[in-house]
């Protein structure tokens, strides 16, 4: 099968991240202050980079910082500002929700500023050069992730160095694989969600993600051997050797999280291939959803 629009996309990353990050500066205003109350929202793809934002926001002290999914957020919760994350800037649950919010500020991030999110926001931050042909999501998810690590102070070169080694790893020999559950703590606990999202998109193929602590907590019980369980970030002590014991096979890269997740993304391209299936139109989906 020839090469796809999306892994294009994937090996683009280190570009995009690194134009994300020089960003910054310009953007920093629309961004939240330290010690602002912070809700981040998005659907799907948007909403796992909204989790792992929120973690890391807090983590480093900047304040409450709350991810939902778009058509989860809590009305009547009080917030300094809200931020978005919509590739398209049309999918309806977001568009919505920036309607209805009256008077708290609101920052939108998206590839596509000239849309009806971007009408309905206070202020827009624009990544046209992480857009996509694809409909599944890569790089333009992990782009906004980035530009909001270094707005929280990150220094990225080590994870720029990260990817370039992710490029490199092989996968062919996990395609066999018949069944992967995804594992993470901290921020890569929305990574691994999102390491199984692009897997049941792309390959049609059924994937997991867990907390890796609570992966004890009844999910190991389908580990078995022609099966992976594959760690985003440093795995728990003894976890490796508990995956063992069933026979399946533990994967874990020593990298950072969101590098790893891009080795993840080129597993899911290399299934659908090996599957017959092109990564470019997943079945039944579409590049936004925009409800009638």
């Amino acid at each position: 099968m020839p090469a796809t629009f999306v892994e294009a996309e994937i090996a683009s990353q280190p570009d995009t991240w690194r134009l994300a990050a020089q960003l910054v500066p310009e953007i920093a205003g629309r961004l939240p202050r330290s010690g602002e109350r912070v809700a981040v929202i998005g659907c799907g793809t948007s909403w796992f980079m909204a989790m792992s934002y929120a973690v890391l926001r807090e983590k480093a002290g900047h304040g409450v910082t709350d991810a939902y999914a778009g058509s989860e957020y809590p009305a009547g919760r009080d917030y300094d500002r809200v931020i978005a994350i919509s590739r398209s800037g049309t999918t309806t649950e977001i568009v919505d929700l920036l309607k209805s919010l009256g008077s708290t500020p609101t920052t939108l991030i998206t590839a596509v500023a000239d849309s009806p999110a971007g009408a309905a926001a206070d202020a827009v931050i624009a990544l046209p050069f992480a857009d996509e042909q694809s409909v599944v999501q890569t790089r333009f998810a992990t782009s906004v992730l980035t530009l909001l690590r270094v707005h929280l102070g990150e220094d990225i070169e080590p994870l720029l160095t990260d990817v370039q080694t992710a490029l490199g790893i092989p996968v062919d020999d996990l395609l066999t694989a018949g069944q992967c559950t995804f594992v993470g703590r901290g921020f890569a606990v929305g990574l691994t969600y999102e390491a199984a999202l692009k897997t049941r998109e792309s390959a049609q193929f059924w994937a997991e993600s867990y907390p890796a602590m609570d992966y004890r907590h009844g999910p190991i019980s389908i580990a078995e051997p022609g099966r992976l369980v594959w760690s985003l970030g440093e795995p728990p002590a003894g976890l490796a050797e508990e995956v063992a014991a069933t026979g399946a096979r533990f994967l874990y890269h020593d990298l950072d999280p969101q590098a790893g997740l891009v080795v993840a993304q080129r597993f899911a391209v290399g299934l659908a291939k090996s599957r017959g299936l092109d990564p470019d139109h997943p079945r039944s989906l579409t590049r936004s959803v925009v409800l009638t």
